[in-house]
């Protein structure tokens, strides 16, 4: 799906130009960074690398140098979690002390004075103005805007919308780190999609509270803002949905509520009944409505009601044939409708601060129309966010067409549940889901109310595909598939903010992780198709060399490929030692097997060469120890209790062993 959108790019530029009356837009760049250029053309053009992609970036001039004390002014809308990451980010670009502060009178002594708060102050547009770039008309919700120039008296300015924008400013100030400093660049942005996150919604084994703690801090450095919590294997969200939350598990939930709020991402809590509920039972509603209560009174603000993978062909109550009629999809719907509408009128709409409900159909994956949409269309309160996971459970692509239509369907802009990198499924056996974010179609945006995506067993592996799910989510009409793809490798291999941390990735964990993604870049429909298909680099990389040999130039390409089979087998050891633990220790066994499979594919090429060389013996010597490494790396097998189904690791399949048991008779 990587696409050319230039001349949509430079449309946009424009039109945020005339939005901020920014003389910035027509200035003439220095040689170095080439002037304004949309989010998705930045890099490219020499500015910061910045995911997800602004709505605009313009260069304004020299960097800023970091140093010494840095006062940083900020308004009420400002909290104390994006103050506290402001000043983790300017101690991490060279201060070497932060002061943060209400306005008032000046700090003695300040190299740097930044300001941090409400667009519309004074202070923020006349210092904008000042420096070339406008004054800019209201954001959108979530929307900021970064001005940073350096020189003899260098300014620092971020202006946001709300509060969740002034977050996403720094946030994006993150990334405009320098050895030294920071880049003097203007941004103005904010998200396609109001919701935008994840779903924890697979089979088998749920994260650990850790990972969820480190998953929610995550989202908020990604600018994802939504995180529905629904694990199928936790029994009180699931078999055992009547019961209250013990008093230990509560208070897990509680911090985590706590911890998403401070990272602005709203924790829904999702409750999914319908495997034993009776619809018209008071007292099944009086414990739905005492469970919803425990979370709300827990700081649960967003609530979901997933009906998914349950049946309509029988009731679980008598009362619910009387009420609604023989079992059928109808009838299901008109019972699914009538608790929903209730518990948005008589709940949602009693509790201060609630946002509307969530609610997963029982038919979630085609856009047929059918008895059971019918009743959901016509009688479902227009309020509540109805999910769809796209043209199937898994589905190949997402398009423009098919949500259009979606809408139609549902009677309302449907909120896709995108089951990638999910790999809980028989088709997914023994597969790390660590592609890009691929076949969403650009647009998107505009039919759908938002965008969760359902990660892996292995949480913190999931941020490869989440990474491109929020740029997409915040920008899909320059979303770059591959561009963010490459920045989840930057992010694992060094941008993390840790105290005295380097946001630098380092290149060469981020070329071994690309080469780690490429092997394991398939994703199966759930029927085992690819959509995405196994290891296109060396795919392409073999194919070159079956070229090459088959020309009667081998030796050349012996060499050409030797070089690449060195990086597979370099790829986990450099893996280990510079990309993220967490990283390291869910990949565990993808990297055991490819250390077996890059010794494998050495061994092959010893074995042509020697062939080549004329040394018979030692050809078949070398082809035996490749055969002996390809079996042990099938042998390699998922950690046991950590992924459903279990079995063996697949990587490069049907490539890279291929490759290896065939290499022999050429």
């Amino acid at each position: 799906m990587a696409r050319s959108h230039r001349g949509r790019s430079m449309v946009l530029a424009s039109l945020l130009c005339t939005l901020l009356a920014a003389t910035a837009c027509t200035n003439t760049a220095p040689p170095e960074r080439g002037g304004s250029t949309s989010g998705a053309e930045a890099h490219d053009a020499g500015m910061p690398g910045v995911t997800p992609k602004p709505r605009m970036m313009v260069d304004l001039g020299r960097d800023i140098r970091v140093h010494g004390k840095v006062a940083v002014v900020v308004d009420p809308l400002v909290d104390p979690s994006t103050r506290e990451l402001a000043v983790r980010v300017l101690r991490v670009a060279g201060a070497d002390e932060v002061i943060v502060r209400e306005p008032g009178p000046t700090v003695e002594g300040v190299t740097l004075r930044v300001r941090l708060g409400d667009r519309v102050r004074p202070g923020i547009v006349k210092g904008l103005q000042r420096v070339g770039f406008g004054a800019p008309r209201p954001l959108e919700p979530e929307g900021y805007v970064v001005a940073a120039k350096g020189g003899d008296e260098p300014t620092l300015l971020l202006g946001a919308s709300d509060s969740d924008g002034a977050y996403y400013a720094v946030q994006t100030l993150r990334q405009l780190v320098t050895p030294g400093g920071i880049a003097g660049v203007g941004i103005v942005d904010h998200p396609a999609l109001p919701v935008r996150g994840t779903i924890e919604g697979f089979y088998g084994s749920p994260w650990t509270h850790a990972e969820r703690m480190d998953q929610l801090a995550f989202y908020g450095a990604v600018k994802f803002n939504t995180y529905v919590y629904a694990p199928k294997d936790d029994p009180y969200h699931r078999e055992r949905w009547r019961d209250s939350y013990p008093k230990a598990k509560l208070a897990q939930l509680r911090e985590l509520i706590g911890q998403a709020a401070a990272h602005h991402v709203d924790f829904t809590f999702a409750l999914s009944p319908g495997t034993s509920i009776c619809y018209s039972d008071p007292s099944d509603w009086d414990a739905l409505v005492a469970k919803m209560q425990q979370m709300y009174d827990a700081g649960v603000r967003s609530f979901a009601l997933p009906l998914d993978d349950i049946t309509y062909t029988r009731w679980n109550c008598a009362a619910d044939r009387r009420a609604y009629g023989a079992p059928s999809p109808g009838a299901a719907g008109r019972a699914q409708v009538d608790l929903l509408n209730r518990l948005q009128h008589e709940f949602v709409d009693t509790h201060p601060g609630t946002r509307p409900l969530q609610m997963v159909p029982t038919e979630y994956s085609d856009v047929e129309d059918s008895a059971y949409k019918s009743a959901l269309r016509e009688r479902l309160d227009p309020r509540v966010r109805v999910m769809w996971t796209g043209d199937g459970v898994i589905p190949g692509d997402v398009t423009v067409d098919k949500a259009k239509q979606a809408t139609e369907v549902w009677g309302r802009e449907v909120m896709l549940w995108d089951n990638y990198p999910v790999n809980d499924f028989d088709a997914s056996e023994g597969r790390l889901m660590v592609g890009p974010y691929a076949e969403r179609e650009p647009g998107l945006s505009e039919h759908l109310s938002g965008l969760v995506v359902n990660p892996m067993n292995q949480a913190a592996a999931s941020e490869v595909v989440e990474i491109g799910a929020a740029a997409f989510a915040w920008n899909d009409e320059e979303f770059d598939p591959r561009r963010a793809w490459r920045a989840a490798a930057e992010y694992l291999s060094g941008d993390r903010l840790t105290d005295g941390g380097d946001l630098r990735p380092d290149p060469a964990t981020v070329e071994a992780l690309m080469v780690f993604f490429d092997l394991n870049h398939a994703a199966p429909l759930a029927d085992g198709d690819l959509w995405l298909r196994s290891a296109p680099e060396l795919s392409r990389r073999l194919d070159e060399f079956r070229a090459a040999w088959n020309s009667g130039d081998r030796a050349k390409a012996l060499a050409d490929l030797r070089g690449y089979a060195q990086r597979i087998a370099d790829a986990p050891e450099r893996i280990r030692a510079g990309a993220a633990q967490d990283f390291v220790a869910d990949a565990k066994p993808w990297l055991r097997a490819t250390d077996l499979w890059g010794d494998a594919l050495l061994a092959t090429l010893d074995g042509l060469r020697a062939r080549l060389d004329g040394g018979s013996a030692r050809a078949e010597e070398r082809f035996a120890a490749a055969a002996e490494l390809a079996r042990r790396a099938g042998a390699v097998r998922t950690i046991p209790g950590e992924s459903r189904p279990q079995g063996p690791v697949k990587v490069a399949e049907g490539v890279l062993d291929t490759f290896v048991r065939r290499a022999p008779e050429m």
